[in-house]
């Protein structure tokens, strides 16, 4: 089967190193760019078979086929689909935090900051719903390797919630640094709600209101 050197649609953003296995040897700048490009492709093709099918019925055919490469091809980047999938969701997580930090202006009000933050959360669940639904679902019974990701990914959550409150903007509030527990909470909700609502066929616009609301309680001053 000939491969097609046209990268496909790129979905989570610049790639962040997965648990591919490449073939021995040193490769040269050309043969770098085709395994890089190869490697977006599979994970494009795999993001593209959850939207359409769900991740438990797509099957490594399903994806090659959607990224027009081999079998091959793809056992020389991932050892399987889980390994796959865990990379896919390591780029999407990446490319949220990426997202939602640069939504956010750390000179606006508090209360400002976390709508723009909340809002960015939801356009990122807006982009693939289905591939974050699968995140939310599918994850946690998975293999340990999925589940450190998952842990991984909450990790760095937490981080970037904990790095966007931790301005002179929140200081001026006189209110303790977020918690890690504080941002669990926030985070869990929000998964939850990402998740409910588009298995329920809505759009996370419509709960958008609802969930700015409940972070600005969650995250501002505490009654006196």
């Amino acid at each position: 089967m000939q491969e097609a050197t046209t990268a496909g649609p790129g979905v989570a953003g610049p790639g962040v190193a997965g648990p591919g296995v490449a073939g021995p040897g040193v490769a040269g700048p050309g043969e770098d760019d085709r395994a890089t490009g190869y490697r977006r492709r599979l994970l494009d093709g795999l993001a593209a078979c959850i939207a359409r099918d769900g991740y438990r019925a797509t099957t490594v055919a399903d994806v090659v086929a959607h990224a027009r490469t081999s079998r091959r091809t793809f056992y020389q980047h991932f050892p399987d689909k889980e390994a796959c999938f865990a990379a896919l969701l390591a780029d999407t997580t990446a490319n949220m935090v990426r997202r939602i930090s640069a939504a956010v202006d750390p000179t606006a009000p508090w209360d400002a900051q976390v709508r723009q933050a909340v809002e960015a959360w939801i356009g990122c669940v807006e982009a693939a719903p289905a591939l974050v639904v699968s995140w939310i679902r599918d994850v946690p019974a998975l293999g340990p390797a999925a589940r450190r990701l998952q842990h991984d990914a909450m990790e760095a959550f937490i981080a970037m919630v904990q790095e966007l409150s931790g301005t002179e903007r929140w200081r001026d509030l006189g209110v303790e640094p977020v918690s890690r527990e504080l941002a669990v909470m926030l985070l869990g909700g929000l998964r939850e709600l990402s998740a409910t609502t588009t298995e329920s066929g809505r759009r996370m616009r419509e709960v958008a209101d609802v969930a700015v609301r409940a972070s600005t309680a969650l995250l501002g001053p505490r009654p006196r």
